[in-house]
């Protein structure tokens, strides 16, 4: 690649995401050590009907806190960029718009708890629920403060040991005392863990707000320039939730449990995208602010071949032996084995439209929010359709709840294609971060795996979920690697002095 003679500049934007990505790996690591645990636990002691009427209350909690957060988690970097306030006044600006919309959200709920509950019955404390609305939108605002500082280690702390762990632990603790709002408890328990992880490293780094006054006029011209980019947001988090709530409508709670699980543990992958996400963002910004548009480009592709090469290695790893994973959980989860071979595919297939949208929300954010809504309606009536389709087919059940995983493929697809190719137009140069190493590496994964499976279960999970992801990094390492991949694996701390203003200034590092 021409990209390999890039000067000083584009070397420290290209470290400074090794290193990000890096960090967050590790979070990705640690967040799926915990968030096993907490699928085996659910599955296994509170059963897939608790799972799945827990499963649709916590996918209207985090929609409402999708929106209360107002595009401020990737808006705030190009905010903080671009104003000549102190930092500090603009991140509590942030937190107020985040608050007021968060009230709204919750007093919503708080009205109307049975959006949260459709198809069953109100018989504990699961109105106190939406208290993590506000937890969660918080804790997303000052992580994106804390990333534009480069601090992506709160993100690893708040949300891959602090959530995951602390409602794995609590679901446990709650299984002896009240399976009925076990998993309820588990969660807020968790969400304000993470808020308190957020905070702490936040008001070390930013500070109080003194001197800071309330600007409603301000924080409303705030919320309204993020909303394109908010409406991005949400639609990319919708994209990963509209099939479970789609199917709640069409299926039993049990079946909605299965897919939930397996929908979690495709999750997965994705995670090792928003990796990159508190760097990416910055880095952008910084480079558009500088007006190379070209050096943007190489970002994305740079980022989105290591996004794809980890997402297929882990859905290879995840995807042969899922019955093994699936079962994990428990017996009734195996019946969604197929669902998580298209989840995982989804992941794979995603890469590409989400690191384009790393800097369409900046460059195109209108036409980025067209086409993310158009994906979002494909996806829909393609689940909708599937779903009736496979029922007048008469297919079992388990095959209706994998239908929508098969209309995410490919509302995804439509989203990569369209998204890349706008995302190269204005900025001049091929974003798409595809290799075809990456097709020997998967040959490579496929052939282990499928060694792997004729072994018995245990050694199945233990020894082949390795090989597989063994195989494929050894041929992606020495046919797909080049010097600049490398760096996500050679640089250190010291490698990537990047200036950044101190906490309480405005202004940028030196241009």
């Amino acid at each position: 690649m021409t990209d390999t003679a890039a000067p000083e500049a584009p070397r420290q934007d290209l470290a400074a995401l090794a290193r990000g990505g890096r960090i967050n790996f590790f979070g990705f690591l640690l967040r799926l050590a915990a968030r096993l645990p907490f699928l085996f636990i659910a599955g296994r002691l509170y059963g897939a009907e608790a799972l799945g009427r827990f499963a649709y209350a916590v996918l209207v909690v985090e929609f409402v806190a999708q929106l209360a957060t107002l595009g401020l988690k990737r808006g705030l970097a190009e905010q903080l960029s671009k104003t000549d306030k102190p930092h500090v006044c603009i991140t509590w600006d942030a937190l107020l718009v985040a608050f007021t919309a968060s009230v709204i959200g919750m007093a919503i709920l708080f009205a109307f708890p049975q959006a949260m509950f459709p198809n069953s019955e109100i018989y504990g404390h699961e109105w106190l629920l939406p208290v993590a609305v506000l937890a969660l939108a918080w804790s997303d605002v000052m992580l994106a403060a804390l990333a534009y500082r480069h601090d992506v280690g709160a993100t690893v702390r708040a949300r891959a040991i602090v959530e995951p762990w602390t409602i794995s632990i609590a679901a446990l603790i709650f299984a002896f005392i009240s399976k009925r709002d076990g998993l309820i408890f588990a969660y807020a328990l968790s969400m304000i863990g993470a808020l308190v992880a957020s905070a702490i490293p936040f008001l070390r780094t930013y500070g109080w707000a003194h001197g800071w006054r309330p600007q409603p006029a301000e924080s409303w011209r705030l919320a309204r320039r993020y909303i394109p980019v908010a409406a991005a947001d949400t639609v990319e988090w919708g994209s990963r939730r509209i099939d479970l709530a789609i199917l709640g409508l069409f299926a039993a709670p049990k079946l909605v449990g299965i897919y939930y699980v397996a929908q979690n543990v495709a999750s997965l992958p994705s995670k090792l995208k928003t990796s990159f996400d508190p760097i990416l963002g910055p880095v952008i910004s910084r480079s558009l602010e500088e007006g190379d548009r070209v050096g943007v480009a190489r970002q994305i592709r740079q980022v989105g071949f290591w996004v794809i090469a980890a997402q297929a290695a882990v859905a290879l790893a995840l995807g042969i032996p899922g019955e093994g994973v699936m079962g994990l959980v428990g017996p009734a989860f195996v019946a969604g084995t197929a669902a998580l071979v298209f989840l995982l595919a989804a992941e794979v297939i995603a890469a590409t439209a989400t690191t384009s949208e790393a800097a369409l929300i900046y460059i195109a954010r209108h036409r980025n929010m067209m086409l993310s809504l158009a994906m979002l309606a494909l996806q829909a009536v393609l689940t909708v359709a599937l779903i009736l389709l496979f029922r007048r087919l008469g297919w079992p059940d388990a095959w209706q709840a994998t239908a929508p995983a098969v209309a995410l493929c490919l509302a995804l697809a439509f989203a990569a294609v369209t998204k890349a190719r706008l995302a190269s137009r204005l900025l001049g140069a091929p974003v798409s971060g595809w290799r075809w190493p990456l097709i020997w590496a998967a040959a490579a994964g496929m052939v282990v795996g499928q060694l792997a499976i004729l072994m018995p279960e245990w050694l199945e999970l233990s020894l082949g979920i390795p090989a597989i992801l063994a195989a494929f990094g050894f041929v992606v390492w020495r046919r797909g690697f080049g010097p600049e991949d490398r760096e996500l694996f050679r640089m250190r701390k010291k490698d990537i002095e990047v200036d950044l203003p101190a906490p309480g200034t405005s202004g940028d590092a030196p241009r």
